[in-house]
């Protein structure tokens, strides 16, 4: 990794985590914190600002670095998983944190798609929506969850390689697939966020998710008023990074907004993605995770 890029990494990491820091000094050191889309799309930002994040490439490691250190930040502890594929190097990132009997992972992909689905396929995809979305919910909730309510280890699953399939004979959803082969203890259920960010948000259910585990989040989101973007009706049969683990025999989800028309284009950027669609996914993962009242 260059210099320039090690001093923008700090900077950025600094930046999110001084508005904890200064609510601990203000508050005594006791926080009481809860998901803040402004917050989470602050990491939207911090992954655009760093540039096309295709697996292999320098902007993708030091995506990954950032990833890390928020984490570390946070207090969760973190582990890599690294692999080659397709003569490429492949790096899956875990935060754990929590204790209990169980285990519940959320995952999401911080890759980006090399190439546009457009007429000039020179040109990358910048992902503020496919893959920056994710991950900002999944950074966010590494700040808020309350791990004590929760009652159970949380893994919160950075996912590499998902977004090449198809491109030079790539699979879609390598770092995942990679991962749930590689399980020495498996999760007892995984909870994939993918593309939650878009303005015009409409999440539906998906064919591949486990019903009942899908019931339970969309009746929380109703609950909390999010009927409008949380549609309780099917729409899709997607390939993501919940399948691999579903094969499995896990209990999976994957909560995705595929009505996206700027999916796999140059226009996939971070004015489409709107603070109050990552506010309302990440209360529906948060209220879930944590067993209370929907309020």
């Amino acid at each position: 990794m260059s210099k320039e890029m090690k001093w923008y990494r700090a900077l950025m990491v600094l930046v999110v985590c001084l508005p904890l820091l200064w609510l601990v000094a203000c508050t005594g050191g006791e926080t009481v914190v809860s998901f803040d889309g402004a917050q989470a799309y602050e990491h939207v930002e911090a992954q655009c600002d760093i540039g096309f994040r295709p697996t292999g490439s320098e902007a993708g490691w030091a995506t990954g670095e950032y990833i890390i250190d928020v984490l570390e930040a946070q207090g969760w502890a973190v582990e890599t998983q690294t692999f080659t594929y397709r003569e490429t190097p492949v790096r899956n990132i875990i935060g754990r944190a929590g204790e209990g009997d169980s285990i519940v992972l959320l995952g999401a992909h911080y890759d980006t798609r090399r190439q546009a689905d457009e007429e000039d396929p020179s040109v990358p995809v910048m992902g503020a929506n496919d893959g920056a979305s994710g991950v900002a919910v999944l950074l966010e909730l590494a700040r808020t969850l309350d791990l004590e309510a929760v009652g159970q280890e949380v893994w919160l699953a950075f996912f590499d390689a998902e977004d090449n399939g198809y491109l030079d004979g790539w699979e879609w959803c390598v770092g995942s697939a990679y991962m749930a082969a590689n399980l020495e203890v498996e999760p007892d259920q995984v909870v994939v966020v993918d593309m939650i960010g878009d303005a015009d948000q409409n999440i539906y259910y998906e064919h591949q998710s486990d019903p009942d585990l899908q019931e339970e989040l969309w009746a929380i989101a109703a609950d909390l008023g999010y009927s409008e973007w949380f549609v309780p009706r099917y729409r899709h049969s997607i390939l993501d990074d919940h399948v691999p683990f579903a094969r499995r025999g896990i209990t999976a989800v994957d909560i995705i907004d595929f009505d996206y028309p700027y999916w796999h284009t140059t226009e996939d950027t971070r004015d489409k993605v709107s603070p109050d669609s990552l506010e309302r996914v990440g209360r529906v993962v948060e209220v879930w995770l944590e067993g209370g009242e929907a309020n």
